[in-house]
């Protein structure tokens, strides 16, 4: 009798940690698959990245759902399995001994002006487009980025003005400040 009680007990609360984990993934999908596609260019490996992010905090929920910040943890989580994927791709890259022709001129239409963007984003190492796609597109305090990357805040500070920094130089003077 106490076992089956248990049994119940048990049933109820794992039904509770799953509808708390729907609920985050509903609320935080969205964002974290945009984060994912900011890194990566790619919609379709973009989804693969968060669904592994989720499937790693699914594994740990009963330990982790009570977390102070679930959405800084899953931005974690995600930009390690970024990290992984880039380190598994890299010797799949096409190398060009010249950069292709032309520079990129002021675009008027919002699309092209992301292509661009994206585009000169590509060109940074891969801990540089975390910094500059949590700081500026997510909009992440300093500190709040050092902790997601796990490194110092200094290093955030002077990653991200030496990415701007390429980013000005490769986009040029009279491209949109923002």
């Amino acid at each position: 009798m106490a076992a089956a009680r248990w049994g119940a007990a048990r049933r109820r609360e794992q039904t509770a940690q799953q509808a708390e984990f729907s609920a985050f993934v509903e609320t935080t999908a969205p964002k974290l698959r945009r984060t994912a596609y900011l890194m990566c260019r790619d919609w379709h490996l973009a989804q693969d990245l968060t669904q592994t992010t989720f499937a790693k905090m699914y594994a740990n929920w009963g330990r982790i759902r009570h977390t102070a910040n679930l959405e800084a943890y899953s931005r974690r989580v995600l930009m390690n399995a970024v990290f992984d994927q880039n380190k598994r791709r890299s010797t799949a890259e096409v190398v060009l001994a010249e950069l292709p022709e032309g520079s990129p001129q002021r675009p008027d239409d919002t699309t092209e002006l992301h292509v661009v963007l994206l585009q000169a984003l590509a060109t940074l190492p891969i801990r540089d487009q975390a910094i500059v796609v949590l700081r500026h597109w997510e909009d992440q305090s300093v500190e709040a980025v050092a902790s997601t990357l796990d490194v110092s805040v200094s290093v955030v500070k002077m990653q991200n003005a030496r990415a701007l920094t390429r980013l000005r130089a490769l986009l040029g003077q009279d491209f949109v400040r923002i």
